[in-house]
């Protein structure tokens, strides 16, 4: 037995790894463990201690996960999208309440948000359907209508739990593999074009919350101690940060509780109370690196699947980081998306360690061929 550990491949595969992204990954997310300790004013309790843990977990988990051979993530694409809509199905007939919205599934040891993991296996399956798809039928409709059946069906799902922003990142997810894998650009105009037009359509169909979510937006000051609250707060948070904060532990707006979910949705404003105009660009440049790093290792890997998976997951982050930051800025509506690694919560954070541990062993085979 010591002798096969002896000759195991692990210390060559681990010293593998892209230890500086790794690293940056901790940096990142210990930043939130700070953010969230002066929140709760100065106490580990009660969300930086548990912060802290899943992101070691998850980081371990991540590793775990960058072991897999690509061929084998090609081969469970297909399976791992099937076990996960067969989830947000069980989620209709049994899920778990919570925040006015159905999403959970709760499994007694822990709390399993399906539509979360459909951020990741859209995103394999659609990969999968384009590696094997022949040269030249991206455009036809035998290369269309397949991938927007596979996109379609989870979002309908995700918007009855309701959940129109992970539904939208769904979307997104989904649009950029097949933008990638060679869908003309016309054929994402047209249905954009027409989505445009059946707007009012659309928003007529939006639960009560969500009508107030974009009206508040064009105008917060049409309800500033309602629906308007969380805007108009979130941007006085961050003005009043000015360049360089007001310093640790000394956020008056997120102390106070005049910022709502400052620990979640709006933990950037809370953030940029205190560390300024400063800490928001070193923070937003931190995740620049992290993504730069995620599209060179979709440029630099021989095989498609490899490729469009590095593509997908490399926007999935994005729109995690540009949306948010939007959100809390006033430049987009309150859709309840979180900051990855910075925000309370363990499912967005699981998503971003998987995308990581999958992009990670992306990279290690990225000279492979696979068939």
């Amino acid at each position: 037995m010591i002798d096969s550990l002896l000759n195991s491949r692990w210390p060559q595969r681990l010293g593998a790894l892209p230890w500086g992204i790794l690293l940056l990954v901790l940096a990142i997310g210990g930043f939130g463990t700070l953010v969230l300790y002066s929140a709760a004013g100065g106490s580990l309790q009660p969300w930086a201690f548990n912060h802290a843990v899943r992101l070691i977990l998850f980081t371990a988990m991540a590793i775990l996960l960058s072991q897999v051979p690509l061929g084998t993530w090609l081969r469970l694409a297909y399976p791992l999208y099937a076990v996960t809509l067969v989830a947000l199905i069980l989620v209709e007939m049994l899920g778990a309440f919570g925040g006015g919205a159905q999403r959970w599934l709760d499994l007694g040891i822990l709390r399993l948000q399906p539509s979360e993991l459909m951020k990741i296996a859209i995103i394999l399956a659609l990969a999968r359907f384009y590696h094997y798809l022949p040269r030249g039928y991206a455009g036809r409709l035998a290369g269309i209508w397949p991938p927007a059946l596979l996109v379609l069906i989870p979002v309908a799902l995700v918007l009855l739990q309701p959940d129109l922003g992970t539904a939208l990142m769904i979307v997104a997810g989904g649009v950029s593999v097949m933008f990638l894998g060679g869908l003309p650009l016309r054929w994402l105009l047209l249905p954009g074009a027409a989505a445009l037009a059946a707007l009012p359509v659309v928003y007529s169909l939006l639960h009560d919350y969500q009508q107030r979510r974009i009206l508040t937006f064009l105008d917060p000051s049409i309800d500033p101690l309602g629906a308007g609250y969380h805007i108009t707060q979130s941007k006085i948070a961050i003005g009043s940060g000015g360049l360089f904060g007001k310093g640790f532990l000394n956020g008056s707006q997120s102390h106070l509780q005049y910022l709502p979910e400052q620990h979640t949705d709006f933990v950037f404003a809370t953030m940029a109370e205190e560390w300024g105009l400063v800490g928001g660009v070193v923070l937003l440049l931190a995740y620049g690196v992290l993504l730069n790093w995620a599209l060179r290792v979709a440029r630099g890997t021989r095989s498609l699947f490899g490729r469009l998976v590095a593509g997908g997951l490399s926007m999935t982050i994005f729109f995690y980081v540009a949306v948010n930051a939007m959100m809390v800025m006033g430049l987009a509506p309150v859709v309840g998306l979180p900051m990855p690694l910075m925000s309370y919560g363990g499912s967005a954070m699981m998503t971003v360690m998987i995308a990581l541990g999958i992009l990670m062993a992306i990279h290690r085979d990225r000279d492979e061929r696979i068939l």
